[in-house]
């Protein structure tokens, strides 16, 4: 039986990353591995896309879901693709802010540059208790109260789910997120 879970988990992951793939017009980078860091920007754009649209947030959120990328901006003109998507009922708007100006934030990307600079731990205090999914890409992120955190591991990206941080701050992350994460911290 469990050969049979780890079989459908495999599929789900398959089929989340082609729908990214294919919602952001990224196909032909899929069936590679990640030896571009262009690549590597666009499969985590597509993540991060798929994040939004699996997370609920409380209906006080209204109707644009800001995607706050805090400073340094490592997806240049990639994340651009995001500007104006659907997410469910809601418009995405991309922006990029600085370390002071979280405010507006639906969702906000710390990005593993910004580590030496206590950017995470910054985000992450100024934003306990408010409806933001925080998204990193740092090693040990989710275990430091980010709700969900990518990594590269032989070439290719997965991401651990914090479900206690999403909960804390008032989000519902899919059961269909849930099975694809490497590792869910309850």
């Amino acid at each position: 039986m469990a050969f049979l879970s780890a079989i459908c988990a495999k599929r789900w992951r398959a089929r989340l990353l082609v729908i990214s793939a294919f919602m952001l017009g990224l196909m032909p980078a899929m069936g590679q591995e990640l030896a571009m860091s262009n690549s590597e920007r666009e499969v985590k754009v597509a993540f991060i896309y798929n994040f939004l649209l699996f997370t609920e947030w409380p209906s006080a959120v209204g109707s644009t879901l800001t995607l706050c990328i805090f400073e340094p901006d490592p997806f240049g003109n990639t994340i651009d693709a995001l500007q104006g998507k659907a997410v469910g009922k809601r418009t995405l708007a991309v922006q990029v802010r600085s370390r002071n100006s979280l405010k507006g934030c639906q969702a906000v990307f710390i990005t593993d540059a910004s580590r030496g600079n206590g950017a995470l731990e910054h985000a992450l205090n100024e934003l306990r208790g408010k409806p933001v999914l925080t998204i990193a890409d740092q090693p040990g992120a989710a275990r430091q109260g980010v709700c969900l955190n990518m990594a590269v591991r032989a070439n290719k990206i997965s991401f651990e789910a914090n479900l206690q941080a999403a909960r804390a701050a008032g989000l519902e992350l899919s059961s269909k997120l849930l099975r694809l994460a490497t590792e869910v911290i309850q």
